[in-house]
């Protein structure tokens, strides 16, 4: 990735990890042969990490809260890594209020009337007044008929609290605010904690980024009240979004804890085990909808999972096996081919391989391949990620910020954590191929260096100015192969590529170069759908003429100025000229200085996919 630079230490050898995928009792004797054998531990654990286990057991099993993180071994690179589990809570929905009788935490939806949120139509002198007045005598609260029941059945209390709150809370205006949560007992009765969750003006449609906050909103409180088992939210009649409120609120519940030992792991809603919706409308497509938003959010942690995961543990054997399991629990509707060294020769993918040939281990070539279970299918579609697990610079070495390179494998995590949750929802009419060319851009004798020549599958030869613009070069060959092999009908491609996007757009938006506006609207209606925020940016051919070699058919990247661009120019070299095909550069948003991997990309790939099946060739 042609991002900041950083500086380098020589490559960290890798972790055995025990993962999902292999059996309790072989977790336990390994642990077991670890604990006796004391420090002369390596052997048990290089065979434990160095062989791939294909069971048909979970694939999230996570470490015991006890158990430790065994260390890498200094022989052999590790091939597995483990996946984290989403939270064991059910989330369902029903219009009955019997759930209320069993909860320990109660959050009640409640929105606020026109007449008390319309200060903004004031002018700016008045509102405030109006505000400051409300403040000292808070207007009393209009609740919907199935809380008001529940208000008088609790004495009033719900009303209290929102008088009581009135200053921060408002009566909900805010949508995802919160009040503090009350216990109240009733004689006969276990005590209940009843929060009021804030849904806006009366009246409103909820989008799905309205449906984010509440989830998020839900989420924090069932975390932050501890002890708590049952939840019951009430929501009024049409609170739409329900896969989106499902997605955020497992996705709000993530935690990395595969790194983590002991007191340090962070295990959210713990007692957690039901979350019930009580709504009017419920029905079978809202329990759908439901269900849809976890499966969203599967393919959203296991994004994050191969972000966060550090080069030591996760390489190219083991990105590749991702895959295999990703196939191995797709219910048959994936299937995965793994092109090695030599068949990556065969179709003469010297691009590809010329950066590779600096990895500790061998290159993986992923091709994932979903097809809906009736065989009948509108359009083939392609998905490239990049997949470079580590990117030290290569000799045009980084000299700051390395420390973040393992993200650069973000358009390949993006790429598979869409393929898992494609084929949990199994889309109807779309055919879908996933590719990852995977690899690592490191140092050594063998590694390619600047003023190298290299030949793409497509005989296109490549000068390279700089090593540290090489996930182009491995993007390059898996283009060609998703438009010649494959014969993909649109193509579009996730990658961490340059740091020249993250200084135009920040780090929340993702850009889009395609010089094809059917593709950059499909794209941009996918983007508003899911959250996934991207802006499509110009692709200015002119700047073709920074890409010119003086020996070969172009360079590998061009002047400092619009890097991003340029960027974008050179990997349309490798895809036909009428095809449909678009580049997302996703360097921003993958990342979160805050919480480390944001999952971003799974839900805009899923969404793109899945609509495709819905069009007819034309």
């Amino acid at each position: 990735m042609s991002l900041l630079g950083s500086s380098v230490a020589f490559q960290v050898l890798t972790k055995g990890t025990i993962r999902h995928g292999i059996s309790t009792t072989t977790r336990q004797a390994a642990t077991v042969s670890v604990a006796r054998r004391n420090n002369n531990f390596v052997a048990p654990l290089v065979r434990q990490c160095n062989h791939y286990y294909s069971t048909t057991s979970s694939s999230s099993l996570s470490m015991s809260k006890d158990e430790s993180f065994p260390t890498w071994t200094f022989d052999k690179p590790c091939s597995t890594m483990e996946w984290s589990e989403l939270t064991s809570a059910s989330m369902s929905i029903t219009s009955s209020s019997d759930s209320l009788d069993e909860a320990d935490l109660v959050i009640i939806g409640v929105t606020t009337p026109v007449s008390e949120n319309d200060d903004d139509e004031e002018d700016d002198e008045n509102a405030k007044e109006k505000a400051k007045e409300k403040e000292k005598n808070p207007p009393e609260p209009i609740l919907s008929a199935k809380n008001k029941e529940l208000d008088d059945t609790l004495g009033g209390v719900l009303g209290e609290i929102m008088i009581e709150n009135y200053k921060a809370f408002k009566h909900g205006a805010s949508i995802g605010s919160m009040t503090p949560a009350t216990r109240v007992v009733i004689p006969g009765s276990n005590s209940k904690r009843y929060v009021l969750l804030g849904l806006g003006k009366e009246g409103k449609d909820f989008e799905d980024k309205d449906m984010t906050k509440i989830a998020e909103a839900i989420a924090s409180e069932c975390n932050n009240q501890k002890k708590v088992s049952n939840c019951t939210i009430l929501l009024p009649k049409g609170a739409e979004s329900l896969s989106e409120l499902s997605c955020a609120f497992y996705n709000a519940l993530y935690a990395d804890n595969r790194y983590r030992t002991g007191d340090k792991q962070k295990i959210m809603a713990e007692d957690l085990t039901t979350v019930t919706i009580v709504a009017d409308d419920a029905g079978a497509d809202k329990e759908e909808a439901i269900a849809t938003g976890k499966k969203l959010a599967m393919g959203m942690s296991l994004t994050k999972d191969i972000v966060n995961a550090p080069h030591n543990v996760l390489n190219s054997l083991g990105l590749a096996n991702v895959a295999r399991e990703i196939a191995e629990h797709s219910n048959g509707t994936i299937k995965c081919t793994i092109l090695d060294k030599k068949e990556c020769e065969k179709r003469n993918m010297g691009s590809f391989l010329g950066v590779a040939r600096g990895s500790e281990t061998e290159p993986q070539f992923i091709h994932l391949t979903y097809k809906p279970k009736s065989g009948e299918i509108n359009k083939k579609v392609g998905i490239v990620g990049k997949g470079l697990l580590f990117d030290t610079g290569g000799y045009n070495i980084k000299t700051a910020g390395m420390e973040l390179m393992k993200f650069d494998c973000g358009g390949s995590a993006a790429v598979l954590g869409a393929a898992r949750a494609i084929g949990e929802l199994a889309p109807e009419g779309v055919e879908a191929h996933f590719l990852v060319a995977a690899c690592e851009n490191m140092i050594n004798d063998r590694a390619v260096v600047p003023s190298d020549v290299l030949t793409a599958s497509n005989g296109k030869t490549i000068e390279i100015i700089n090593t540290d613009a090489e996930g182009r070069l491995t993007l390059a060959d898996a283009l060609v192969y998703a438009d010649k092999e494959v014969g993909c009908e649109s193509i579009i491609e996730l990658s961490t590529l340059t740091g020249a996007c993250m200084v135009s757009l920040g780090v929340q938006i993702a850009g889009v170069w395609t010089s094809d506006d059917n593709l950059a609207k499909e794209l941009d209606t996918a983007s508003k759908v899911t959250g996934d925020k991207t802006w499509r940016m110009p692709l200015a051919k002119e700047y073709n003429d920074q890409l010119e070699s003086k020996i070969a058919d172009l360079t590998n990247c061009g002047t400092r100025y619009g890097g991003a661009i340029t960027a974008a120019l050179f990997l349309q070299h490798f895809v036909s000229d009428k095809k449909p095909f678009a580049h997302i550069d996703i360097a921003g948003p993958v990342w979160s200085d805050k919480i480390g991997a944001t999952g971003f990309g799974a839900k805009l790939v899923t969404e793109w996919v899945t609509r495709q099946g819905d069009k007819n060739d034309e």
